[in-house]
């Protein structure tokens, strides 16, 4: 099997790429996360994300303890071939570790002086029961 096409994305130094994770239907932007050439290429073979987790430095197939999976529709590059997206399907309507739809749920509202980030998104899912 070929994967010139893995050569094509330009890694960083560390050997990532970031990626977006964007719902398909709604255009939610769900997540934001990291890939090295094994996730990329794991997430095309079982048409489920997996990224790499820079904390636990290993694979992260997406949803592997909270079930809350992404079915990946459509992969893309963007134009200076150094950001991937993903248009996925989401499990369970969770992306976020805090049981909410996306993880951006914190909008900054106000002004330079006085302004807040404030949770606009519902929390979908206690937290504590989504992991096992």
């Amino acid at each position: 099997m070929s994967v010139s096409w893995l050569n094509k994305v330009k890694w960083d130094e560390y050997g990532l790429v970031p990626v977006i994770a964007q719902e398909v239907g709604s255009g939610d932007v769900l997540m934001f996360a990291w890939m090295n050439r094994d996730a990329l290429a794991k997430t095309v073979a079982l048409g489920e994300a997996v990224y790499w987790s820079r904390s636990r430095k290993k694979l992260w197939h997406k949803g592997e303890e909270s079930g809350h999976v992404q079915k990946v529709h459509e992969i893309r590059l963007d134009c200076d071939e150094d950001v991937v997206l993903l248009k996925v399907e989401q499990a369970g309507a969770i992306a976020c570790h805090t049981g909410r739809h996306s993880c951006f749920f914190q909008k900054f509202e106000g002004s330079e002086k006085s302004g807040a980030w404030n949770a606009v998104e519902p929390v979908l899912k206690n937290p504590e029961t989504i992991y096992k």
